[in-house]
């Protein structure tokens, strides 16, 4: 059964088709809800509401433009306007992050070890942080374009946005998260304070990384590969290449099935 086929039975309501076309989303929609939140947990209830609004809408779909572009334009809709959304939205700035790092770092003698798992869960949640600082519109603009590398014509159809306007927002966001990983990420510059290791005892301590990783980590880079790759890249590209190194962030295995319990459908 072709794309095109799955989506014309799922809008007939089959079951089965449903359920593939969730499969087939869930993980692109929640790696953009976790990029846009800066939290996995979060990211996991924003991507059942955005999975659920795909398939309730699934009828407005004509296929003006690809269904991965509509699901996206669904899914960055959701983030930047839902209420409950708006509500929880974490205040952080980049001089606030830059402050707060550096009061948290470790001295050479208490290093975390090098423990490359709980390493890539640092670097995660610093990543993640690191756009939260980004005003909204500028944040969705740095992830389609900077993160996941969607071409300007796809990217302004996502967001509705004149390619002016949508150059300057990413060329704005891109200088700001360049900037500040150039003063305080030791991933990106070898004179930053702040590295993984000198960070991650006191944020296991302060409750913002868990003694045990996310199982959206799997399929991520080790540490090491991602400080050796950043430090051989063109300065202008090390902080795109530190905030796609976290891997696929896959949604988790069982949503599918909670969507379609919530639809009452069961494929056949």
């Amino acid at each position: 059964m072709t794309d095109l086929e799955c989506i014309h039975r799922a809008q007939e309501g089959d079951a089965k088709a449903v359920d593939a076309l969730v499969r087939s989303q869930q993980d692109r929609v929640h790696r953009l809800a976790a990029r846009m939140l800066g939290n996995v947990e979060d990211a996991r209830d924003a991507t059942q509401d955005i999975l659920l609004r795909m398939i309730t809408n699934l009828s407005q779909f004509e296929g003006r433009a690809s269904f991965d572009t509509w699901v996206h334009r669904i899914a960055v809709n959701h983030l930047l306007t839902a209420r409950k959304i708006l509500a929880k939205a974490p205040k952080l700035s980049f001089d606030l992050f830059e402050a707060d790092l550096a009061e948290g770092l470790a001295d050479e003698a208490h290093m975390a070890p090098e423990d490359h798992v709980m390493l890539g869960e640092m670097r995660l949640r610093c990543t993640m942080a690191m756009l939260i600082c980004l005003p909204p519109e500028q944040r969705a603009a740095y992830v389609l374009g900077e993160v996941f590398e969607l071409s300007q014509a796809e990217a302004c159809d996502i967001l509705d946005l004149a390619p002016t306007t949508y150059r300057k927002r990413l060329s704005r966001a891109r200088q700001d998260v360049q900037d500040f990983t150039a003063r305080a990420c030791g991933v990106v510059s070898e004179t930053a304070a702040c590295t993984c290791r000198k960070r991650l005892p006191a944020a296991q301590a302060m409750g913002r990384v868990p003694q045990q990783p996310s199982p959206a980590l799997a399929g991520a880079p080790e540490h090491a590969e991602i400080v050796a790759t950043a430090r051989r890249t063109e300065a202008a590209l090390r902080s795109a290449k530190l905030q796609r190194g976290t891997g696929p962030l896959h949604a988790p295995p069982q949503l599918s099935s909670e969507i379609m319990d919530l639809l009452a459908l069961k494929p056949r």
